[in-house]
């Protein structure tokens, strides 16, 4: 559009020239030492307008040769920086669809001429990782930093996904408390951080961690009280070995956790792997005081207390507090048998098969019939037991009448 209205222009000054020169063409005399020159005025003003034009055209000539090379490199850098855009769209597309080494091909091929090339790089790392090139991951991730350093958060998270897609767990964690350090609130960093402490069982870090997930809105109120409980039960597990250990960890809890009836089924568990029955008969003497829960009066049955005759008569007066119930009335026998009231004790164990059969009162059952000398019936109460630990029942076994008869077909 520009070039025609310049076009126009030209053509009008052209024909407006050429009336005026024909009206009155002028006389032009140029004289210098022993030269003169005579011409009309118009024609010398056209040989004036031609010469300019083709001085124009010859300057346009040599800068524009004097700059080719640059613009040649400007073509050429744009050609570049085109091929990248088509690159870079097939190598994502390529990782979308889990073709892993055409996505690497083309996001690493030309990633230095990319707009973006550190999308391209830790495209790449990721097509590599799941390849399982470690070596050109880290390669890639290096470059990905590299062009761009500001991006540093964004090349460690990448970093550390990888490396627990890869199971490097402990590279993975080494990866993100460095980044923690430069930005210690970052949701998806605590986020990683939480699922690598659950992954190698670091339970003490999982637990210093649990605040400051809270506080950013990772766990509500709910679950962070779940995940603590969690924590501890494992820290108890692992403290099990050493009393000293075992107490501490107890008395680290917080008061309403150990209010738990879990965490404290778990702690007198411990207690009494340990042999401390006496400090196991009082936590469970303090929880169910109280309040009634069937797995604690269970394994207060199994407690060696120091004072047996004292356990049996405060479980009896819990059975008229709380009503009969299978778990209770398995405790009491046991607690019978360890007063030798073995009378007492059987009839506790038969009340707890009457009200949900179960395999450990049929054992207990069966080993008293046995020591006092009805074996038979010890026999039935074992295989009882073991049907109901199979979780199946008998199938009662058919025989036909004298008429009817099997027959084997071979």
């Amino acid at each position: 559009m520009r070039l025609l209205l310049v076009a126009l222009l030209v053509l009008a000054a052209a024909v407006g020239f050429t009336l005026l020169a024909q009206h009155d063409p002028g006389y032009l005399l140029l004289s210098y030492g022993g030269w003169s020159v005579e011409s009309s005025l118009s024609l010398f003003l056209l040989a004036i307008a031609i010469g300019f034009v083709l001085f124009y055209l010859v300057l346009r000539l040599l800068f524009g040769t004097l700059h080719l090379p640059g613009r040649l490199a400007y073509w050429r850098r744009q050609r570049r920086a085109l091929r990248a855009r088509r690159a870079t769209n097939r190598g994502l597309l390529a990782l979308a669809e889990g073709n892993w080494p055409r996505a690497e091909r083309f996001l690493s091929r030309y990633a230095a001429s990319s707009d973006t090339p550190l999308l391209n790089y830790l495209g790449a790392a990721r097509a590599a990782q799941k390849q399982g090139a470690d070596a050109r991951r880290d390669d890639y991730l290096s470059q990905a930093y590299q062009s761009m350093p500001d991006a540093e958060l964004a090349v460690g998270l990448t970093q550390a996904e990888v490396q627990l897609s890869a199971d490097q767990a402990e590279q993975a964690l080494a990866t993100l408390r460095h980044l923690r350090t430069i930005a210690p609130k970052h949701a998806y960093v605590l986020h990683l951080l939480r699922k690598i402490y659950e992954r190698l069982e670091s339970w003490d870090d999982l637990l210093e961690l649990i605040p400051e997930l809270t506080r950013q809105n990772l766990l509500s109120q709910e679950e962070a009280a779940a995940l603590s409980h969690r924590v501890h039960s494992k820290r108890l597990q692992l403290a099990g070995e050493r009393p000293d250990a075992l107490h501490r960890c107890w008395d680290e809890i917080p008061k309403a956790l150990r209010e738990t009836a879990t965490l404290r089924h778990d702690y007198v568990l411990r207690l009494i792997k340990l042999g401390a029955h006496g400090e196991a008969e009082k936590q469970l003497r303090d929880y169910l005081k109280n309040r009634w829960d069937p797995t604690l009066i269970r394994l207060y049955g199994q407690v060696q207390g120091e004072e047996p005759a004292r356990q049996l008569t405060l479980a009896e007066r819990w059975l008229t507090e709380y009503g009969q119930h299978p778990e209770q009335l398995l405790a009491l026998a046991r607690l019978c048998f360890a007063n030798k009231l073995w009378g007492k004790g059987r009839s506790y164990l038969e009340a707890s098969i009457g009200f949900e059969p179960r395999a450990e009162s049929y054992c207990e059952l069966g080993q008293l019939l046995e020591q006092t000398g009805e074996p038979g019936r010890a026999a039935e109460c074992f295989r009882k037991g073991l049907q109901l630990a199979a979780g199946e029942a008998c199938t009662p076994v058919i025989i036909p009448a004298d008429g009817d008869r099997l027959h084997h077909h071979g």
